[in-house]
């Protein structure tokens, strides 16, 4: 572990080349259906295969979901593409190359906003945005001998999304890769499953003493199968240069894998240059033209998105920034939210019962919020019930939410029939307050001398005997009034 007064020497530079498969029903050049989990070697044809006199043909809908992806990044879309080869031979590339862009890229610029190590806002800049295609998947630890090769993956269409070298440390790369998996998830292109390979992520990482003026040398570090992964990795590459050149030794441009178990990084091969891919314009596939009007008919039809959510709820909900992060995590929660909202504009009860009783409910059942039996506008109902003082917090949390949910019924006629409505009769309440009082004479005589804090002894004792059908502050009010007397 490098000491903290070396290691502040050194400005960190982070690039990330984050891949997302996307959510097509077939592969990006071929009708092969791109699916995950089924049998090896399945999902292939001879298009799939490399075969000689094959021709591929362009899936429409990954022009769309990069065109979603780049206006959501504030990128510029370019109109006018073509598709190139890059050829590289490894046994899991069937064609020997694989057809992506190089030149022409389909989005450019744009940025992701994340947030720094210090909580505050940071954007970072993305160089471009292109479509590619996957190659298969190597498994090397399942024959002793030999490497096994699946082909299922090959051909199924991805989106690489390449920064800037803007990220400075592991924690922003963490915060940056939830960020691309959040939105990708929102956009519905991409499942961000890392841990089954559908949202994969190559960190380019460098030193440089901070009164340097030229980049230190850059190595890439590959196979990181969860964000967490890439932290790691990224935390100890950035130790082992730091340490490499503290001992006076030099550092190759070279690719890495990072070994999760030993939390190491090891190196795989020295880095390739551009010219070793050898791009050529690819013959089989037309240039590539999109209009202003389908790019502007996308634009219209793009879906809520984490950001602007956040901006809503902090800023015109004045929900604190917790609950928005909270809320703003899973889109299913956020669009659950939102139809919450258009029956009640009590935003904060709205966000804390959510996030309370509504997530132990999905995490005890092990379901997602689509699955939740009580909709949007009954829940609304609930906290509705709540705010206009017909019920407390505590029964409707212990009486009446465990009813509705194996009920249809509203919250309203659950309190009803359960004879559950808060009384306003002064007359039932002083009787309460009397048969409490009569009831534990050595207490009030502790509370007389002093002991306040049993406040809560006699408030527990009153709505037993109520039945919880007086509003809790009104209680607390009149049973301290008759103390006090």
């Amino acid at each position: 572990m490098i000491d903290e007064t070396v290691r502040a020497k050194y400005k960190v530079v982070i690039g990330l080349e984050v891949h997302a498969q996307m959510l097509t029903a077939s592969k990006a050049y071929s009708s092969d259906a791109n699916r995950y989990g089924d049998a090896p070697n399945t999902l292939v044809s001879p298009i799939t295969l490399g075969h000689p006199g094959t021709l591929p043909v362009m899936n429409e809908k990954t022009i769309e979901y990069a065109i979603r992806l780049g206006l959501a990044c504030s990128c510029h879309i370019s109109e006018h593409q073509h598709f190139a080869r890059k050829n590289y031979f490894y046994p899991d590339l069937p064609k020997g190359y694989q057809i992506t862009q190089d030149k022409t890229p389909i989005c450019t610029g744009g940025q992701i906003i994340i947030r720094d190590e210090h909580g505050n806002e940071k954007p970072v800049r993305l160089t471009r945005i292109h479509m590619e295609e996957d190659a298969g998947k190597s498994i090397h630890d399942i024959d002793v001998y030999d490497t096994l090769v699946d082909l299922n993956r090959a051909g199924v269409p991805l989106l690489e999304i390449v920064t800037e070298p803007d990220i400075e440390s592991s924690q922003e790369a963490y915060n940056y890769v939830t960020e691309v998996r959040k939105l990708v998830r929102y956009l519905d292109i991409c499942d961000g499953n890392m841990e089954e390979g559908s949202l994969r992520c190559d960190a380019n990482i460098s030193v440089m003493l901070k009164d340097a003026t030229v980049y230190g040398t850059k190595v890439e570090v590959k196979n990181m199968n969860s964000i967490r992964n890439v932290q790691r990795a990224i935390e100890f590459e950035i130790s082992r240069q730091i340490e490499t050149l503290e001992n006076g030794g030099t550092l190759s441009q070279e690719t890495r894998a990072f070994d999760a178990l030993k939390g190491i990084t090891v190196s795989l091969r020295t880095k390739e240059a551009a010219n070793d891919y050898r791009y050529f314009p690819e013959p089989d596939l037309p240039p590539l033209h999109i209009h202003q009007a389908a790019i502007d008919k996308l634009q219209a039809s793009m879906p809520p998105l984490p950001r602007a959510l956040f901006e809503k709820y902090t800023q015109t909900l004045n929900l604190s920034e917790y609950d928005a992060y909270n809320l703003t995590d899973s889109k299913a929660i956020a669009l659950y939210f939102e139809q919450v909202i258009l029956h009640t504009a009590q935003y904060k009860a709205a966000a804390n019962w959510i996030m309370g009783e509504v997530k132990s409910y999905l995490n005890e059942q092990g379901i997602e919020i689509e699955a939740f039996p009580i909709d949007a506008l009954r829940l609304a109902g609930l906290i509705n019930l709540i705010h206009e003082g017909k019920v407390s917090n505590t029964i409707a949390a212990q009486r009446i939410f465990p009813v509705m949910l194996t009920s249809t019924e509203s919250a309203l006629a659950i309190a009803e029939s359960l004879d559950l409505i808060q009384t306003t009769d002064n007359t039932a309440v002083e009787a309460a307050i009397k048969l409490v009082l009569d009831s534990n004479p050595a207490e009030v005589a502790r509370y007389k001398n002093g002991e306040k804090q049993l406040i809560g002894f006699f408030m527990g004792q009153f709505m037993k005997a109520s039945g919880g059908k007086v509003d809790p502050k009104t209680a607390n009010q009149a049973l301290r009034n008759a103390l006090e007397q």
